[in-house]
């Protein structure tokens, strides 16, 4: 039933590699429990007390909240599935309640460390650092995910308009637009590219690892964005996410609105955008505290 599950979510709902993954390895492993302790596995008679079980084996595992979270989610997702096709008649884990997650605010960097970082020398005649420094100028320039890096392909990168097309989350496009710096350093690239490959097709991959013309992926890309950042900035975290969350707190402390943003992310909910608005709170307050003279009186 766990792979009809996941079929039914990618065919029918267009859910991504990632989350079609989280959800196989979050089921499989509640398999694996209820085998372990049942003997058999039958989902069509899972009861609440056996999720809680399981649950609270994996929180005294010391699994976090997060990953409890989604753990939840994924069976909630899969027993609603259940209920639609099978017939069952309620879901078990309409209640599970692994607990609140702490509110944490997203890691970004300062302003003035990413134009040092993107301002920092470039040998313009070397395919891979030129690559490599465009990787991270257009994760910060766009505000685009890991993921939607990874599929952008050639003719979705339009110089002549400044614009990006990025297929997003739940199989959604979005148009966004970039300034004339990118542009510049998206001909160079081309340039360079060409040189090693030829010409390419709209549907190629936009950004290459070598010569064959293969595409970047996922590891390859943190490892970039992590060596360009490295020495460059202050940062708890050194992540594609980073440089999304950096173009998000910037366009706020600069005067872009909130809706603008959401859809420049690619958000479905404004909720989720709002969590950028605390950020830009945080510098005001920090700001207030250090200039403002009564703010600093013992």
């Amino acid at each position: 039933m766990i792979n009809e599950f996941l079929t039914y979510m990618q065919a029918e709902l267009g859910r991504s590699p990632n989350t079609l993954k989280a959800y196989r390895t979050d089921l499989e492993q509640w398999q694996r429990y209820v085998v372990a302790n049942d003997g058999q596995f039958d989902p069509m008679n899972a009861t609440q007390t056996q999720l809680r079980g399981w649950i609270a084996e994996l929180a005294k595992n010391g699994v976090g909240v997060a990953s409890l979270r989604r753990k939840v989610v994924s069976l909630r997702t899969f027993f609603f599935y259940l209920m639609k096709r099978h017939g069952l008649d309620s879901n078990p884990a309409s209640d599970l309640n692994p607990g609140r997650m702490p509110k944490r605010l997203p890691v970004y960097i300062k302003p003035s460390e990413t134009k040092a970082m993107l301002d920092a020398p470039l040998d313009a005649d070397d395919f891979n650092s030129v690559r490599d420094r465009l990787v991270i100028d257009m994760l910060y320039s766009t505000g685009i995910r890991c993921s939607e890096l990874m599929g952008l392909t050639e003719g979705a990168v339009d110089t002549g308009r400044c614009e990006l097309k990025v297929h997003g989350k739940r199989n959604k496009d979005r148009i966004i637009p970039f300034g004339n710096e990118l542009a510049e350093m998206i001909g160079l690239y081309r340039h360079l590219r060409e040189n090693i490959t030829g010409q390419s097709a709209p549907s190629d991959p936009f950004f290459i690892r070598d010569a064959d013309g293969r595409p970047l992926y996922r590891k390859m890309i943190y490892a970039i964005v992590h060596n360009e950042m490295m020495g460059r900035v202050h940062s708890s975290r050194m992540s594609p996410h980073v440089l999304r969350h950096s173009f998000a707190s910037d366009m706020l402390n600069n005067g872009a609105s909130l809706n603008a943003v959401q859809q420049l992310l690619g958000h479905s909910s404004l909720a989720t955008t709002q969590i950028y608005t605390h950020i830009t709170f945080r510098d005001l307050k920090q700001n207030y505290l250090t200039a403002h003279p009564r703010a600093q009186k013992k």
